[in-house]
């Protein structure tokens, strides 16, 4: 099962985020319950710029054995205590086309399903097409803030430049279909994508919502 969460929180924790950002990863690694797993930065929601950053939302999103012991675990437990409002989605996977880190980490585990669903994407830019990559986002973040069936979407990623990604939750599969694939700003993005090789790096992976607890809008 994939679990993410995102936490928001006050200024005065920010130098806790900050060094649990550069340690939960050693407490991650060595629990039997936990396979992949990223700590994530977020953005607002507004640009899906660098400009977008907070310092006040963070997220992690994990491969998990039991979901319950995850949520009661240490790592998980700190952010809770040092947070104003937790955000928690349980998916399984539909599908996943390329890597993050090397690794395929969504095995498809479902196929038929009908309700809500979460995309998520991560790319590595190449630094020479930096430029190029974020002068195409403004046409695609438009075109995805009016794209019937959306519930919400934020920018993730695991550094401020670079390491860019999308987490979006979606009323439908069809929804989700229709801005990926017949919307002209997002399809005029993956044309250029392929003609200007934007990544070194890319993934694109969908997922079956089990339950979500709070907002990724609070």
């Amino acid at each position: 099962m994939i679990v993410a969460y995102f936490w928001k929180i006050e200024a005065r924790a920010i130098p806790f985020a900050l060094l649990a950002m550069a340690l939960d990863r050693f407490v991650l690694r060595s629990s039997p319950n936990v396979g992949f797993f990223k700590s994530l930065g977020t953005g607002k929601g507004e640009t899906f710029t660098p400009r977008d950053a907070t310092s006040l939302r963070w997220g992690l999103i994990a491969e998990v054995s039991d979901i319950d012991i995850f949520d009661n675990s240490f790592v998980v437990k700190r952010w809770r205590k040092n947070s104003v409002h937790e955000f928690r989605a349980i998916m399984e996977p539909i599908s996943a086309h390329g890597k993050w880190a090397g690794q395929e980490p969504f095995k498809p585990t479902i196929k038929d399903w009908n309700g809500q669903v979460i995309a998520v994407t991560r790319a590595r830019i190449r630094w020479s097409q930096n430029l190029r990559f974020w002068r195409a986002v403004p046409p695609v973040t438009a075109s995805l803030k009016s794209a019937p069936g959306l519930i919400a979407a934020i920018g993730i990623g695991e550094a401020p430049l670079g390491l860019q990604g999308t987490f979006s939750i979606w009323e439908s599969p069809t929804a989700l279909r229709d801005f990926a694939y017949r919307g002209d700003a997002h399809n005029a993005a993956i044309a250029a994508t392929a003609k200007y090789t934007w990544y070194s790096e890319e993934l694109f992976s969908r997922f079956a919502v089990k339950e979500i607890r709070g907002s990724i809008n609070n």
